[in-house]
């Protein structure tokens, strides 16, 4: 089980590779929070493909749980066209903690 509710989309856990393990995800977030710590993050699907577009980007990480998914969908086709590396995490909430927010974000850009 990796905490995703599959039944309300069927298909779209597919996309959703390659998908953190429990350690790697708890190291990607720790890392994200100190790269927020010195304003190198970059928040939300929108910020996130501007980086991604502008070759400022090093790394995404995306939220697995986002709803409805087509918000982020794009971000893992425009990674691999400009060659950033990206990983699935499983929760918006714990996501949104590392960046420094109190609410879910769907992904983020660590430059």
């Amino acid at each position: 089980e990796d905490g995703i509710n599959h039944e309300a989309e069927q298909f779209a856990y597919i996309t959703r590779k390659p998908l953190a393990d429990k350690k790697l995800e708890g190291e990607v977030l720790d890392l994200v929070a100190e790269c927020e710590k010195v304003k190198q993050v970059r928040r939300g699907s929108n910020e996130v493909t501007k980086a991604i577009n502008r070759n400022m980007a090093e790394f995404i990480v995306i939220a697995a749980d986002t709803v409805p998914v087509e918000i982020v969908l794009h971000l893992p086709l425009l990674c691999e066209d400009k060659g950033v590396p990206f990983v699935w995490v499983r929760g918006r909430d714990a996501l949104g903690k590392a960046c420094g927010l109190p609410r879910p974000v769907t992904s983020c850009a660590v430059l």
